[in-house]
C-alpha cells in the first residue's frame, strides 16, 4: 500500500522560516549572504516550479526528441556553471565546452548504459526515468569538474614560475605539471567521495528517502541507491579525467612550453 504523503503550499511555505531564520543572522552577524540566500531560493523556487510543469507535459507526450532536448539544455546551463565557477578559465570556446564537453560526454555514456543495460525502462528512453537519472549524474558530475579545473588552472597560474623552471630544466610538460593535475583530480574527486562515504550512516540520500516516504520497500530502496551511487561515481571520475588532462594539453604544447596565453584573468 502507497504511503504517499502529501504537502500543501502551506507546508512549504513554513520550511523556508529556517531559510529567513539564515538570512536575519547573516544581517546581524554582516556575513553578506542575505542577498545571495534569497536570489538563490527565488532562482530554485522558480526553476522547480517550471520543471514541474515541463516535466508533466513531457512524460504525457513522452517524445524521445523532446527528452533529448530536454537533456541538451540541462547540459548547457550545468556547462554554463561550470564556466561561471572557475576563477580563472581557457579562453575562446575551450574556455566554455572544455568542462562541458567532458561533462556531458560522461553524463551520457553512464546515463545511456545504465537505462539499455541495467535498469531497462519500456522505452529506454521514457523521460519519467531518463530525465532524473540523468540529471542526478550530471549534477554531480558538475560540480566534480568545476572544481577539478578550477584548482588545476588556479595551481598552474600561481605556480608558473615554478613549472617553467622546471620545463628549461629538462622536464616535459607531464613531469613539470603532474602534482597539479593530481591534485585537480583529487579536489574533483573529493565531493563524490565524502558523499559515498557518508550515505548511509551520516546521511540518507534524497531519492532513497524520497522512495522509502511514497512506499517504497526500504531494501529495495537501497538498491537503487547503491545502483545511483555507482553510476554517479563513475560518471564524475570520467568527467573530471576528461577535464583535467584536456586543460593541461591545452595549457603546454608539443615543444614542452607552458601557454598561459591560453588562459584568461580572473573571473
Amino acid at each position: 500500500m502507497s504511503q504517499y504523503i502529501a504537502l500543501s503550499y502551506w507546508d512549504v511555505l513554513l520550511a523556508s522560516i529556517f531559510l529567513v531564520i539564515n538570512g536575519c543572522l547573516s544581517l546581524w552577524l554582516d556575513l553578506r549572504l542575505e542577498r545571495q540566500l534569497f536570489v538563490s531560493a527565488l532562482r530554485m523556487v522558480v526553476q522547480l516550479i517550471l520543471i514541474g510543469f515541463i516535466l508533466k507535459a513531457l512524460f504525457a507526450i513522452a517524445s524521445p526528441w523532446l527528452t533529448g532536448l530536454v537533456a541538451l539544455t540541462m547540459g548547457m546551463f550545468a556547462g554554463r556553471e561550470i564556466w561561471a565557477r572557475q576563477e580563472r578559465r581557457l579562453t575562446g570556446l575551450w574556455g566554455h565546452g572544455l568542462g562541458g564537453g567532458a561533462m556531458m560526454f560522461a553524463g551520457l555514456l553512464v546515463t545511456v548504459l545504465a537505462l539499455t543495460i541495467l535498469v531497462e525502462p519500456e522505452p529506454w528512453w521514457s523521460p519519467r526515468i531518463a530525465l532524473p537519472l540523468f540529471g542526478m549524474i550530471l549534477g554531480n558530475t558538475m560540480t566534480g569538474v568545476s572544481l577539478g579545473l578550477d584548482t588545476l588552472n588556479t595551481a598552474v597560474h600561481r605556480e608558473r614560475s615554478a613549472i617553467e623552471a622546471q620545463l628549461l630544466l629538462g622536464m616535459t610538460r607531464s613531469q613539470a605539471t603532474a602534482p597539479f593535475v593530481r591534485r585537480a583530480l583529487r579536489s574533483g574527486f573529493m565531493p563524490i567521495i565524502n558523499a559515498m562515504a557518508a550515505t548511509g550512516v551520516v546521511s540518507l540520500p534524497g531519492m532513497m528517502t524520497g522512495q522509502i516516504l511514497s512506499g517504497v520497500e526500504p531494501t529495495e530502496a537501497v538498491k537503487y541507491q547503491l545502483l545511483i551511487m555507482f553510476l554517479i561515481g563513475g560518471a564524475t571520475g570520467f568527467g573530471v579525467l576528461l577535464a583535467v588532462l584536456g586543460s593541461i594539453w591545452r595549457l603546454t604544447d608539443e615543444r614542452h612550453r607552458l601557454r598561459l596565453d591560453c588562459l584568461g584573468g580572473a573571473g
